[in-house]
């Protein structure tokens, strides 16, 4: 496709997404009630009301919205492509993610019938109230999950992603040393330290860093003070695209929550509010099949972590009110998955009577919760909290338990990783390899959750910083391999797979930045 219509086509999908939108009212409303304004003249009407809405902060807010837009649309194709091409453009990748989708909605539903639990059922009177009045305190409740497993754990996931396989490919064509090495057979396209080196710029070695900077032995002037300052002028600003790039340096405790809301452009409206309270709503009147598994896995993970337990109600809340929201079955347009659907109870077969289940389109998993934990740090107010998570899903974590070819997919971010040790440690990767502790069945765990619950929290966020400002996940399997680059010397010691996990348990006392850094700038190409 030609530059200039691609840039039309992308300009007229937006220009209709944002046609409906609340932001696109309100505009219309004050272009309207301006006219009544003396400084607005005939002969000039279309300067003068263009310049009114840029001074009164109206275009800024638009700005914005584009921005948003353009990070959650769709990229751009042959117009003739069909529509599964645009979600996921490789055929393999399809089928093994259809044939994955088929097996979790499998599980889930021989749960329920397994309990006689029902997916969905409308709660009685009594039960809305009690839920109604321990709404703030649902972690004091302890329901009986005993018999409720997680419908799928990160590992079982990994060997699905092991097995795939490009039928294309011949991989006796590029055998090499290092080719078969690794866990992940399919040829994509991963970026190598030179790549990787000119597309973060901004970690060098001679870039002030939050993570690095603040902690040294030198006066705050010298980078902190100034750098918070910048900080508080872009939030002031109110631009998501300074924002964003502001973030690739390190976002300071104070501002984080408003940088972080400001990129991702959640705004938490009045109207984001009332949703959130009919999403609230849906919780209190239906009980789903799959609240179940959301209490247990947080039971299983946050609950049992020192620095995620106090967040357990928010946890629930949250979580719950996700299961319900609609709104997140966008997603699914660019995402190579497809919301799982169940039958209404009696109509089994009748494929009218299928409906999307979650209504939000997404089974939670084993560690799921541990996406919104982190968060609780930032945001103390329900909804605010609701919406900055809902956005960092659909724009991040969802790629996370997805088989796709993208370069911020899972796939991808467990080729880059295999890669990355084998060209820069390849002794230690052989060595790992020959004692059957595969490195991808080590560090899958800590990707699969973009490190959230394996390190200390402020250097999750830290790491979470960079993975908004560069609007990738590729920093997630940077760090896992500078994590075994940086225990290498203990590594090529120990002689099994127990064993090396037992080097590798605790990550909480890590540094990100200088580990990421180090890997990256300062490793012999």
């Amino acid at each position: 496709m030609e530059e200039g219509s691609e840039l039309s086509l992308t300009i007229a999908q937006i220009v209709q997404r944002l046609k409906g939108s609340h932001l696109h009212s309100q505009i219309e409303r004050q272009a309207k009630e301006c006219l009544h304004q003396p400084e607005i003249k005939l002969e000039s009407l279309k300067d003068d009301v263009r310049s009114f809405l840029k001074t009164s902060g109206w275009e800024r807010l638009l700005q914005n919205a584009v921005y948003r837009e353009l990070h959650v649309q769709l990229p751009p194709s042959h117009p003739a492509a069909p529509p599964e091409h645009l979600k996921e453009p490789l055929a393999y990748m399809r089928k093994a993610q259809a044939s994955w989708e088929k097996r979790v909605l499998k599980s889930l539903n021989s749960m329920s019938t397994e309990l006689g639990v029902p997916l969905a059922r409308m709660r009685p009177p009594v039960e809305q109230k009690e839920l109604t009045n321990k709404w703030n305190e649902m972690g004091t409740d302890e329901p009986d999950l005993t018999r409720f497993r997680p419908v799928y754990a990160p590992k079982d996931f990994l060997e699905v992603l092991i097995s795939l396989q490009n039928p294309n490919h011949d991989s006796s064509e590029d055998v090499s040393v290092r080719s078969h090495w690794g866990l992940i057979q399919v040829p994509l396209n991963v970026r190598d330290i030179p790549q990787l080196r000119q597309a973060y710029s901004e970690l060098n070695l001679t870039s002030g860093q939050l993570g690095i900077d603040d902690h040294a032995h030198i006066h705050p002037d010298l980078f902190e003070n100034e750098y918070v300052q910048m900080g508080k002028k872009v939030v002031l600003e109110q631009d998501s695209a300074a924002a964003q790039q502001y973030s690739r340096q390190g976002c300071s405790t104070g501002l984080r929550a408003d940088l972080w809301a400001l990129i991702l452009n959640s705004t938490n409206q009045p109207q984001d509010v009332m949703h959130y309270e009919q999403l609230t709503a849906g919780v209190i009147q239906h009980d789903l099949l799959v609240d179940n598994l959301i209490y247990k896995d947080v039971k299983l993970t946050a609950s049992n972590d020192d620095y995620y337990f106090v967040f357990e109600d928010f946890l629930y809340q949250v979580l719950l009110c996700f299961s319900r929201d609609t709104a997140v079955l966008e997603h699914f347009k660019y995402n190579s998955a497809t919301p799982p659907k169940s039958f209404i109870q009696g109509k089994g077969g009748d494929e009218e009577c299928a409906v999307v289940y979650p209504p939000n389109g997404v089974i939670p998993f084993h560690g799921f919760s541990m996406y919104v934990a982190p968060l609780c740090f930032l945001y103390n107010e329900p909804s605010k909290l609701y919406s900055v998570f809902r956005e960092m899903y659909i724009r991040y974590f969802f790629r996370l338990h997805s088989i796709s070819s993208s370069p911020s997919g899972i796939v991808s971010l467990c080729l880059q990783f295999e890669r990355l040790l084998q060209s820069h440690l390849p002794q230690l990767f052989y060595h790992l390899r020959q004692i059957g502790a595969q490195p991808l069945r080590i560090a899958f765990k800590w990707m699969v959750r973009a490190f959230s619950g394996y390190l200390s929290t402020d250097q999750l966020l830290l790491l979470w910083d960079r993975i908004l400002g560069y609007d990738s996940l590729e920093v997630v399997a940077v760090l896992a391999a500078a994590v075994f680059a940086f225990r290498a010397e203990n590594l090529m010691e120990v002689t099994s797979l127990a064993s090396a996990e037992a080097v590798l348990a605790d990550l909480s006392t890590l540094k990100v930045m200088p580990l990421i850094q180090i890997f990256l700038f300062a490793t012999a190409i």
